[in-house]
C-alpha cells in the first residue's frame, strides 16, 4: 500500500517554486490559476531592492512585506500602466545551507504598456530565502516540507530594448489568449 505522506521538497526546490509564484503574481494578465498575494511570499523584514545604475534610481530599497507588496501592487493593473507583462525564468544556480537558500538567475521580461510601446527587459536576479519547516498543513495551505519565503531579492538590469510594432502586436497576441 503507498504511503500517504508528502513526500518533503529540497530547500533549493521550494525557493525556485516562491520565485516562480512571485512572477505569476506580477504577469498581466496573471495565468488563470494564480491565486494569492505578493505579500505573503516575503518574510516580515524582507528587502527589495534595484541595484546598478538604472535600477538603484528608479526603484530603490524597500523594507518589508507590506510596503513590498504595495510597492510592486503600484505597478500591476488597476493601477499600473502594463497592458501585457510576462516573465521568462532562465535556469539559475541555487546553494541551501541550513534554512537558508541564496540563488541567482537570469529574468527575461517582455511588457506591452497602454500607450502601445513595447520593450524587452533582461535582468540578474539574486534572491535570498528562508525556509519555513512544517511539520503540518499551515493555514495557507503549505504542505509538509516547508515553504520558501523571500528574505532578500536584488533586481540588476542588464539589457533592454525597445520591441517594433510587429513584435508588439505578437505579445499581445500571446498574452491574451
Amino acid at each position: 500500500m503507498p504511503s500517504t505522506s508528502a513526500v518533503p521538497r529540497s530547500p533549493e526546490s521550494l525557493a525556485h517554486e516562491a520565485l516562480t509564484r512571485y512572477l505569476e503574481l506580477c504577469d498581466v494578465p496573471r495565468p488563470p490559476d494564480t491565486t494569492g498575494r505578493l505579500e505573503d511570499l516575503f518574510t516580515p523584514d524582507a528587502v527589495w531592492e534595484g541595484v546598478g545604475p538604472l535600477y538603484a534610481a528608479k526603484f530603490g530599497r524597500t523594507t518589508g512585506s507590506g510596503a513590498i507588496a504595495a510597492m510592486l501592487s503600484a505597478h500591476l493593473p488597476p493601477n499600473g500602466r502594463f497592458q501585457a507583462n510576462v516573465h521568462l525564468l532562465h535556469h539559475g544556480t541555487t546553494h541551501a545551507a541550513y534554512n537558508e537558500v541564496r540563488g541567482k538567475w537570469l529574468m527575461q521580461q517582455l511588457t506591452r504598456y497602454e500607450s502601445g510601446a513595447a520593450e524587452l527587459v533582461l535582468a540578474r536576479l539574486e534572491l535570498d530565502f528562508r525556509i519555513e519547516d512544517n511539520s503540518e498543513e499551515d493555514s495557507r495551505g503549505d504542505a509538509e516540507g516547508g515553504r520558501a519565503l523571500i528574505s532578500h531579492f536584488r533586481t540588476r538590469r542588464v539589457f533592454d530594448a525597445e520591441l517594433g510594432p510587429a513584435l508588439a502586436t505578437g505579445l499581445q497576441e500571446v498574452t491574451t489568449r
